[in-house]
């Protein structure tokens, strides 16, 4: 059996080939630039085969023909036909409460996406096309949509509900919804059978951290509370994002003559790591290198990333009562040495300390970069959220491996 994942942005769209008897990579790639004059596509087999180069798509249709178009080449596929596509798995931003499972894609379920897209301006509509889009070049292969928002939804009314007026949530579902949900989902999972546990027997707290950050408190395998918020901006201080931040800031910011949308861009854009680090980049490597060679601005940015990450292992190590391990994730958590350890010298209260060969050991692989004596463990454990929707789509549809 074999699974497509597609992830589209508002001028992306990446894909993956899997096949789910052993859950492998068959070829994976992006298309960059679309809607502009030169589109760029990246192809890659498992077999280390690279095509890169313009091709003139207009728009995400065309983007998935020429995909198609790869993937059955003669020369360069994976595939003889597209029949052996037996569904396609797609990332989609948010469906609020209304969905809170993966689901097969009709008309209702399309309807919900735009409803929501007022929430998710940038990925919902996105997220659509490549629907609508997969839709039209493989008609009759079922379309599954896997949100970003339903590993979260376990969170109890009080972790969820911000504490303004509560019509404000019944009439137009102000309230956190969460996000990365399929990256803590798939760790959870993971860290879990690297245990030896059941997920519903893991207590732990996630932290998915890369350009966007956020973290996870998992007691019994489900989600009680989580970082983001009504959008992704709400949580840690990320790449470009502010994270949180008094909202009487946001009010200051439009007295002083700012209008809505570059308070939007300020905060979603040039805030975060970008913001405070002071050398025009987001990139934790880059803002590690600056402080190391001595720019003052970037360790203030690092003190502050790291912060903000111990901050919220403490309160939910409480609000969890205990955990068996926090888990790093995402491009900094995975391969960021420094970064996870500044972040465990900051919670050493907590019975835990860091074993500094382990850490160094751990780039990119799974492993336990804590003591032997240490209360709980920390984890390094790489996500994978093509894969994670690639199995919910397998079981939405109960097709048989």
């Amino acid at each position: 059996m074999k699974i497509l994942v597609i992830n589209a942005g508002s001028s992306s769209m990446k894909f993956t080939l899997f096949s789910m008897a052993n859950d492998t990579v068959l070829a994976k790639g992006q298309f960059e630039r679309l809607g502009t004059e030169k589109p760029n596509m990246i192809y890659k087999r498992a077999d280390g085969f690279k095509f890169e180069g313009v091709i003139p798509v207009k728009d995400h249709v065309e983007a998935v023909r020429e995909i198609c178009a790869k993937l059955v080449d003669p020369q360069h596929g994976v595939i003889k036909s597209l029949s052996e596509i037996s569904a396609i798995g797609h990332r989609v931003l948010l469906g609020g409460e209304k969905i809170t499972r993966p689901v097969k894609v009709d008309d209702g379920v399309k309807e919900i996406i735009r409803e929501y897209i007022p929430l998710g301006p940038l990925h919902n509509p996105a997220n659509l096309a490549g629907i609508e889009a997969c839709e039209a070049a493989m008609p009759g292969v079922p379309n599954v949509a896997v949100f970003d928002t339903q590993f979260h939804q376990t969170m109890p009314p009080e972790a969820y509900l911000y504490a303004i007026p509560y019509e404000f949530y019944k009439k137009y579902g102000i309230r956190k919804y969460g996000y990365h949900g399929t990256s803590h989902h798939y760790v959870t999972l993971a860290t879990a059978r690297f245990l030896g546990k059941k997920p519903e027997d893991v207590t732990l707290i996630t932290c998915h951290l890369g350009n966007g950050c956020s973290m996870a408190a998992i007691k019994n395998g489900k989600v009680i509370d989580t970082s983001m918020g009504l959008t992704p901006l709400e949580g840690l201080m990320m790449g470009t994002r502010s994270g949180d931040l008094d909202p009487a800031a946001v009010i200051r910011l439009i007295d002083l003559g700012f209008s809505t949308k570059e308070v939007d861009t300020i905060l979603n854009k040039k805030s975060g790591l970008y913001g405070v680090g002071g050398i025009g980049s987001g990139d934790m490597r880059d803002n590690i290198n600056a402080a190391a060679a001595g720019n003052e601005q970037a360790e203030l940015a690092l003190k502050m990333f790291a912060r903000r990450v111990i901050k919220y292992i403490g309160s939910y190590y409480v609000l969890l009562g205990g955990a068996d391990a926090v888990v790093f994730t995402g491009g900094v958590g995975e391969y960021s040495v420094p970064m996870r350890k500044r972040i465990m010298s900051g919670i050493t209260a907590l019975g835990i300390e860091l074993d500094d060969k382990r850490n160094e050991a751990c780039f990119g692989t799974e492993g336990i970069i804590s003591t032997d004596d240490s209360k709980f463990k920390a984890i390094v454990m790489p996500t994978n959220e093509e894969l994670m929707i690639a199995m919910s789509t397998v079981d939405t549809l109960g097709l048989k491996k």
